[in-house]
């Protein structure tokens, strides 16, 4: 798909196994031509893990993008009113983000930027990847599967043996997705 002059507002929360998985997809639909709007939680600006410093995501994405990151809620808040998404993408959106989502908690700049996003009546598409998506948190996949403007990246188990209530999305199917949903389909299959 042409995704030129499509603004895509890129979310990432705190499943931070997961980035570099999503920031090649972030570099592709930009060499596409697309508007990235990038934005983090909390958790996924601030804070350094196993899998990388928070500063040396940042540099990273804002240099991919050529804009600052919008993270606090008050960045977030002007997102719909000032039309700045055509679609929004949560990748990855943990566990916590799609809990907040389901009960429409707004109390991060993810969750702010998906409520912001979504008065407009266009698409946000979840990439889950979460440690209780087949446990705790399958309630709120189901909530948020049966909403208007949702859409899923396809996603799988993460790791059967170990981690059997774990899932992940698939980052293959994520452009595929957006497509989708431009055009307001679901991708199917959803489970892999």
């Amino acid at each position: 798909m042409n995704f030129e002059e499509i603004k895509i507002g890129f979310v990432l929360t705190g499943s931070f196994c997961t980035f570099k998985k999503v920031i090649p997809i972030i570099e592709t639909l930009k060499e596409k031509k697309a508007k990235i709007l990038p934005i983090m939680s909390y958790n996924a600006y601030n804070l350094d893990t196993k899998f990388g410093k928070a500063e040396d995501f940042i540099i990273e994405i804002e240099k991919i993008t050529g804009n600052k990151i919008i993270h606090t809620i008050q960045g977030a808040e002007p997102i719909g009113p000032k039309n700045l998404t055509d679609i929004m993408i949560i990748a990855p959106c943990s566990g916590n983000t799609m809990s907040k989502l389901a009960c429409d908690i707004i109390d991060t700049p993810a969750t702010m930027a998906a409520k912001s996003h979504l008065r407009n009546n266009r698409p946000l598409v979840i990439a889950p990847s979460t440690n209780n998506g087949l446990s705790g948190n399958a309630e709120n996949i189901g909530k948020l599967l049966n909403r208007k403007n949702y859409y899923f990246v396809p996603f799988k188990q993460d790791n059967p043996i170990t981690k059997p209530r774990s899932i992940v999305f698939d980052a293959d199917y994520i452009e595929k997705t957006l497509e989708y949903a431009l055009k307001g389909q679901q991708i199917s299959p959803i489970l892999l």
